[in-house]
């Protein structure tokens, strides 16, 4: 145990440094080349660069092949192949609004080396009822789960700092989950994810000073969906993750169909006089997490994002309760 000290600590560092480190350089050259987008939220006019996703990428990146240094194992490769994949995806949609449906198809591709380099077991593991072998269909699983994590961490991305903030607190919640069932080499691999998200909330939080954009939320949604597969803990992942992907099964389920948020008329929250966010009334604008905490009344951009890290921290917490119940039984 006490050799794993020093690859989870000096990987940690490497993390959040690449990350705090880059992302001032970043913002110049965005600025420079004027790759700004409108922050809608905010009285006066606010134009916010954009994307954080390089910086993201680097951070995970370079720490996982310190790791990779250290354990040498296919499931380090695999992170970084499919974090870089769903990079790409996500930095096409950057630059290029592209159709509803463009990300999660595109991030099938991302699920191919999971299933190349053999870093899953097709045991479904159901905590505190045991485990089912579904080959064929867990195949399937994997085909459909980097799409929903990394299309959920992207539809939560609605204000400063929360998706940041909120993959900060899941991922550390599925770190500490994979250390209490003794997954250890796959607990210090995971670590990176949280030190990574912290780096760029110091730059993303309100006031943002940059948004990850889409190619930064699905790389944090896809190497989370990864770490879930590889360490065998898709239920409990699941679980810390409740309130985005409440947000997300709100959102299609009030629109009926996949669609980008930019391609929305409807709005699920509009602005009072003081510039606090309320929820719409306008029945065409999507049902979705933000417009549910609205629903009691109008709030600062901070106090909502204080909610979801709340509901964030609640769900983390029912997940690491889940890990030692199952742990107790094993």
């Amino acid at each position: 145990m006490t050799e794993l000290i020093i690859p989870a600590v000096v990987s940690c560092v490497v993390a959040f440094f690449t990350v705090y480190l880059t992302i001032p350089p970043l913002i110049k050259f965005l600025q420079k080349n004027n790759l700004k987008v409108k922050d809608v939220n905010k009285k006066e006019p606010t134009m916010i660069v954009r994307p954080g996703g390089p910086s993201i990428l680097a951070g995970i990146i370079v720490s996982e092949f310190v790791l990779y240094g250290f354990f040498q194992i296919n499931e380090i490769l695999v992170i970084i192949i499919t974090s870089f994949i769903a990079f790409l995806i996500g930095y096409v949609d950057d630059r290029k609004v592209m159709g509803g449906w463009f990300k999660p198809v595109a991030l099938v591709v991302a699920s191919i080396p999971i299933i190349l380099f053999g870093t899953y077991d097709a045991n479904l593991s159901f905590p505190l009822f045991g485990s089912v072998n579904i080959p064929v269909l867990y195949v399937v699983l994997i085909f459909l789960m980097i799409p929903i994590t990394g299309n959920t961490i992207n539809s939560i991305d609605v204000l400063n700092g929360v998706v940041s903030g909120f993959m900060m607190i899941a991922s550390f919640s599925l770190s500490t989950a994979l250390f209490i069932l003794g997954n250890y080499e796959i607990a210090i691999i995971s670590l990176p994810l949280g030190f990574v998200s912290l780096a760029f909330y110091k730059y993303h939080k309100i006031p943002s000073r940059i948004f990850p954009g889409d190619s930064g939320a699905l790389t944090l949604g896809a190497m989370y969906g990864t770490i879930a597969i590889v360490g065998h803990v898709e239920i409990i992942a699941a679980i810390a993750l409740l309130p985005a992907i409440i947000n997300s099964f709100l959102f299609l389920s009030s629109m009926k169909r996949v669609v980008e948020h930019r391609q929305i008329n409807g709005k699920p929250v509009e602005h009072t006089e003081d510039f606090k966010l309320r929820a719409t009334k306008d029945k065409t604008a999507p049902i979705t997490l933000v417009r549910l905490i609205l629903a009691g009344g109008p709030m600062s951009e901070k106090q909502v994002g204080y909610e979801i890290f709340k509901l964030a921290i609640f769900s983390g917490m029912l997940a690491i309760i889940t890990a030692c119940m199952t742990r107790l039984l094993i």
